[in-house]
């Protein structure tokens, strides 16, 4: 789950113990195919209310009435379900038939737990690093570590899960316009670290801009020496005009992002493609711009070109993680 929604979940389960309210921590520990619930997604339940998801519907509201029977019992043990989205298991389903598989590690907090949550807490808050190791017996985190994520499963009563956390994808959003707020305001949402440049000091767009995690006043003919590009990466161009998104280009192109778009019309693009094509660029250098940026949906306002910007590059970060 990406760090925004896990954030939240973590505060809730913070809150709990700070009130002793009962809470139970729901962790998707495995995600076969086409599960609802992937990797990673936490859900926190209380008596009363729930914050998070573990893939919704049917499947979601059983697990939550079987913790809140956990709380009534006080019960502390961790146990690990699986769920079979289909018909074709005699046991264990869903009752969903989405197809696919998932394993929820159903964990009661107590106040033993008060230094994990809080430790969970820095990591996502001050972009450092952890990694949470689960088994039956405890939940705990260490932090920085360099140990690969992996589950270790031999059946509900032996195994061992770890995940990385505090890793945002970086976005670079170069000019800061109308359209750069409204992006910035959904890809932070959407669990990204922001870092937005512009080379006009005092831009209200600029200082207004309150969900950018970074914001800077840079001279355009060096940018290279201010964005490194490194891979994984994410970079939007969408300056004040297209001699300035040439100069970005020229400098950046050969950096290894993950995902690079330019905003702007068909016609300027193709216009910018020639020309750069006639200075000595390869097709291969240009196939690697997303341009026009962003999924064809007929946007007319910044906030809806903004949405088919942020669909592309979830696209493009999501893709690679598919399950076959």
């Amino acid at each position: 789950m990406l760090g925004v929604q896990a954030l939240t979940v973590w505060q809730f389960i913070h809150g709990s113990l700070m009130q002793a309210t009962p809470v139970v921590l729901l962790y998707v520990i495995e995600s076969v195919g086409s599960s609802p619930g992937r990797k990673g997604f936490i859900m926190a339940a209380s008596p009363s209310e729930c914050i998070g998801t573990i893939g919704g519907g049917i499947m979601e509201y059983k697990l939550v009435e079987f913790c809140r029977d956990l709380m009534n019992r006080e019960e502390k043990q961790i146990r690990l379900i699986t769920q079979y989205h289909d018909k074709s298991h005699t046991t264990d389903q869903s009752g969903m038939i989405c197809s696919g598989m998932q394993r929820v590690a159903i964990i009661p907090i107590h106040r033993t737990h008060q230094e994990f949550i809080e430790s969970c807490i820095e990591v996502m808050t001050t972009e450092t690093r952890g990694q949470i190791e689960i088994t039956p017996v405890d939940i705990r985190i260490s932090q920085n570590s360099e140990a690969q994520d992996r589950l270790l499963f031999e059946d509900e009563t032996s195994w061992e899960y770890r995940e990385t956390i505090g890793i945002r994808p970086k976005l670079h959003i170069i000019g800061a316009g109308h359209v750069s707020l409204a992006l910035s305001e959904l890809m932070s949402k959407l669990g990204f670290y922001v870092i937005v440049y512009d080379d006009r000091p005092g831009l209200n767009t600029l200082t207004d801009n309150r969900f950018a995690h970074e914001r800077h006043i840079v001279d355009y003919n060096s940018i290279e020496e201010v964005i490194m590009g490194n891979e994984g990466e994410y970079l939007v161009i969408m300056t004040i005009g297209y001699r300035t998104d040439k100069i970005i280009l020229q400098q950046l192109i050969d950096k290894p992002f993950k995902y690079l778009g330019m905003l702007g019309s068909e016609a300027k693009i193709k216009q910018l493609s020639e020309e750069l094509l006639t200075e000595g660029w390869t097709e291969a250098q240009f196939a690697k711009i997303h341009a026009p940026v962003g999924i064809k949906i007929f946007s007319q306002t910044a906030n809806e070109i903004a949405v088919s910007v942020a669909a592309e590059i979830i696209r493009e970060k999501n893709s690679e993680n598919m399950d076959a």
